[in-house]
Formats: C-alpha cells, sequence, structure tokens
C-alpha cells in the first residue's frame, strides 16, 4: 500500500475521531440541560481578573447544586455545592476584562462555601432562582445570603 494511502486512511480516523467525541459532548450536554433545575452558570475559583472563567450548567437539587463544565465528556459533576454553608457575600456587574469573557447581561455573585471561595456569573433571572433556592432551605441549615 502505497504512503499517500496511509496518511489518507489515518486522517480519516482521525476525522471519524473527533466528529465521534464532538458528538458525544453534544449528547452529554443536551443529556444535563434536559435535567430539571438546570440554568447556564459560569464558574470561576480564581480571586479576581478575567482569567479563570469556565461556562457550564448549573443543576439544582434538593440539598446541593451540581456543575458540569460545557466542554467535557464527565458525567460527574466538577463541582458539588451543599446548600447548608453556603454564603453569598455579594454580587456586582462584571468589571473591567470580565465583559468580554462573559456572555452580556450576566451578574457575578461572590460565593463562599465549605469547598472553598467561587465566582458565579449568571443571568439575572438564575440569580433569582439561586437566592429562592438557598433561602428555601429547611430551617436551621445555617444559609446567609448577604446582598
Amino acid at each position: 500500500m502505497p504512503l499517500w494511502l496511509w496518511l489518507v486512511d489515518s486522517l480519516l480516523a482521525v476525522v471519524v475521531l473527533a466528529i465521534v467525541l464532538l458528538a458525544l459532548v453534544v449528547v452529554r450536554r443536551r443529556s444535563i440541560e434536559r435535567r430539571s433545575g438546570a440554568f447556564e452558570l459560569t464558574v470561576s475559583r480564581r480571586d479576581s481578573g478575567a482569567a479563570g472563567w469556565s461556562i457550564g450548567t448549573g443543576v439544582y437539587h434538593d440539598d446541593h447544586l451540581e456543575w458540569y463544565r460545557t466542554f467535557s465528556l464527565a458525567w460527574r459533576p466538577t463541582i458539588v455545592l451543599p446548600r447548608r454553608g453556603v454564603e453569598i457575600s455579594g454580587r456586582r456587574q462584571p468589571d473591567g476584562a470580565e465583559g468580554h469573557v462573559l456572555s452580556p447581561g450576566y451578574v457575578v455573585v461572590d460565593l463562599q462555601a465549605s469547598e472553598g471561595q467561587f465566582r458565579l456569573a449568571l443571568t439575572p433571572p438564575a440569580l433569582t432562582g439561586l437566592l429562592a433556592w438557598l433561602e428555601s432551605s429547611p430551617p436551621g441549615r445555617g444559609i446567609n445570603t448577604v446582598l
């Protein structure tokens, strides 16, 4: 078999593999987004600046919030935030370079949880849903929202 046929076959195999991986990412994302309580949520673990933001999908559960990275093949959530012990310390509009990184109309929320400090970027209606979810926890859970 000539060398150029090996190259064509190899290139075809790479293209087919890329298409299969892309299809898996799309199927995973649609499966997560169709769950009850799913919403768009961008997360950063860094203290400030435009670096570190990752787009994804948040999914509410009774006692925790799961966050799935958009461009991933993992079926498990990247971040799990329990409802207990979550404190929202403030909200603001994206500043500086964040305005170019985040989607238009997003609000940035500073959040402290037992897992660490996070910044969440979400739409105002999604923020209302997050605050309602936090405030509707059963009594004695120790939820704090300082806005």
